[in-house]
């Protein structure tokens, strides 16, 4: 047992945020504390690491745990580069390289060379071998390229710097991490890296995050704060989110079936008392004994909202809903994208996946007409009508209010179903009165999906709307896409999403497009190994001949070799690194240990 916190309480004022939790972590587990806004998971995170101390209830730790935690770091010394940032929290290490300088400078007594060795063997356990060359490997994969190491943290961003907090935290000797929203600020490489890392380490972790795919990849236990009591699921998000479906609809079940026997209990009682005779009234009593003793079925509370959303469509398009044929976007420094081709067919569900700055908002852009084509065409089909979501939320006015917003878009539209629309999005009562400029992000998110909801489009082109939402918010969404009578055009990413929503994925490249017919787990199966269903540049060159179709595919594997190839190189070359370390370290022991033997024969001499 690493942790165990038990029947753990915490009010603020009249809200009970926490109430009787009890979780217990042993060696190796990975948890994901899950939770609609304002259950408590970041109050039980500092609960557990003594940062707040919870009105009843204990936590019990293991003794000598050493527990990294991603908020206590801030980055005191802003005149420190990256890197150095990185190697000096290290301070374990560096008083061992330092007292192993000092010991080397003068062993001329015994004890001297035993303590060097005890030490030499202590700091090669720890990595001291190693933690330099490790600091910048962890740095590159959160997302720092080699010429930024050198720059100075007075220089960064705050994202930035939570980046470099992390780095710290995942070189540092922990024996629990715990680690609240590690996903903020990352990109999707950054956050790639982070699942392999995590799942590298063998040691317990606690993790609150909404990027589900995330957790998908690295816990095997979930604590729910949803649920009262607090319960604990075994496996990942997905299989949680199976596990509790199944255990709230069972729960159901009970509690009606219970419901109708006693309901069907009672009325037995009244028929057999209306007889009025001894016998039958002994039965009643009887009956009504049973009933006392009976195991109420409690019906289990969640806080999970019970919202449900609808994208209906007010005129169905044609088959041919989208063809967008050798798009580019080309300025006079560059080129973003070119020789973009793609077709839409009705009631296909499209992402677009690619690297930041590939310019995947642009293309929704042009297809909306929001920003001018610069080269290539975009036809749309007949009776096409789009609905557009936009991630900057450019389409609101900061001084409407909330109901103004909305009904400023559909003016004929009743009082009555504008509210109705808004509440199903959360908005209640005088909520609708709160100006647009007022919200969150998430808020604004919400009011931008009712509009949506209300344009009755059958073709809507998304720009990251999962951006701001909370977990519940986003399957919401889910839900209701998936029941889209319409055809659907996205950017993401959020894989949980996509990987819920997408039945073709196209791969934004340099060259174009790379489509795939499946979800992101498909995507993320094929694109390493199957060139996938290329879209070529023109009609010209989609009916060029095999030949030239097989170098290309075979350009694809070669590259793919390659790449491994020098991971394999880097990977031999960083051994090599550590051996060339280690062997130096050894040779300069070897030298000591005969300089102190000489030592000792001249005083023997002497």
């Amino acid at each position: 047992m690493i942790i165990s916190a038990t029947n753990v309480t915490k009010s603020f004022g009249a809200t009970k945020v926490l109430d009787g939790v009890c979780i217990q972590i042993n060696n190796k587990e990975k948890y994901a504390v899950c939770g609609s806004n304002g259950t408590g998971k970041s109050t039980l995170l500092k609960i557990i690491i003594g940062e707040m101390t919870p009105d009843d209830g204990e936590v019990i730790i293991a003794k000598d745990i050493k527990i990294g935690y991603l908020a206590q770091y801030n980055n005191d010394d802003d005149n420190d580069t990256i890197l150095n940032s990185v190697i000096n929290s290290r301070t374990d290490l560096l008083k061992m390289e330092a007292r192993l300088h000092e010991l080397e400078q003068d062993m001329s007594e015994e004890s001297d060379i035993l303590e060097h060795d005890e030490l030499i063997r202590e700091f090669e356990a720890d990595g001291g071998l190693i933690f330099r060359s490790q600091a910048k490997s962890i740095l590159n994969g959160l997302g720092f390229n080699d010429n930024e190491l050198d720059k100075s943290l007075d220089m960064l961003s705050g994202g930035e710097k939570t980046r470099v907090g992390l780095a710290k935290l995942l070189i540092d000797n922990n024996d629990l991490l715990i680690l609240d929203e590690p996903t903020n600020h990352l990109d999707m490489n950054a956050i790639i890296w982070l699942e392999d890392y995590l799942n590298g380490l063998n040691i317990p972790l606690i993790i609150v995050a909404h990027d589900r795919y995330f957790l998908d990849k690295v816990v095997d236990n979930v604590l729910d704060l949803n649920t009262n009591p607090a319960r604990t699921y075994k496996g990942n998000y997905s299989s949680f989110i199976r596990q509790k479906e199944e255990i709230l609809l069972t729960n159901e079940r009970e509690v009606s079936k219970q419901a109708r026997e006693i309901e069907h209990q009672k009325e037995v009682i009244t028929k057999l008392q209306s007889f009025n005779r001894e016998k039958s009234i002994k039965r009643a009593e009887s009956r009504i004994k049973a009933l006392d003793k009976m195991d109420t079925v409690d019906k289990i509370s969640d806080n999970t909202t019970d919202i449900k959303l609808s994208f209906n469509v007010s005129k169905r398009s044609g088959d041919d809903v989208l063809s967008v044929d050798e798009l580019a976007c080309i300025y006079d420094d560059g080129k973003i994208f070119e020789n973009v081709t793609f077709n839409l067919k009705r009631l296909d569900r499209v992402a677009i996946l690619g690297d930041n700055g590939t310019g995947k908002s642009t293309i929704l852009k042009m297809i909306t007409g929001l920003k001018d084509i610069t080269k290539g065409t975009v036809k749309l089909g007949s009776n096409v009508i789009i609905g557009y979501y936009d991630q900057a939320q450019m389409n609101l006015t900061d001084d409407n209010t909330i109901f103004d917003e909305v009904h400023n878009m559909y003016p004929d539209m009743n009082n009555t179903d504008i509210r109705n629309a808004l509440a199903a999005l959360g908005f209640y009562n005088d909520d609708v009165n709160k100006l647009i400029k007022s919200l969150s992000g998430g808020e604004k998110g919400r009011v931008s999906l009712c509009k949506l909801i209300l344009s009755n489009a059958n073709l809507l082109i998304l720009d990251e709307p999962t951006n701001h939402l909370d977990m519940e918010s986003k399957e919401i969404l889910e839900d209701a896409l998936k029941c889209y009578e319409g055809t659907l055009l996205f950017v993401s990413h959020d894989r949980y999403f996509v990987n819920q929503v997408a039945t073709k994925v196209l791969e934004l490249t340099d060259n174009g497009v790379n489509e795939y017919l499946g979800n992101y787990d498909y995507y993320i199966e094929k694109k390493d190994t199957v060139v996938g269903k290329y879209t070529f540049t023109s009609s010209e060159k989609s009916k060029a001949d095999k030949s030239s179709k097989d170098d290309w595919v075979k350009q694809k594997e070669l590259s793919a070799k390659k790449g491994k190839l020098e991971r394999e190189l880097k990977s031999i070359e960083k051994e090599i690194e550590e051996l060339e370390i280690k062997k130096s370290l050894q040779i300069r022991q070897m030298q000591l240990i005969q300089r102190s033997l000489m030592n000792c024969q001249l005083r023997r001499q002497r």
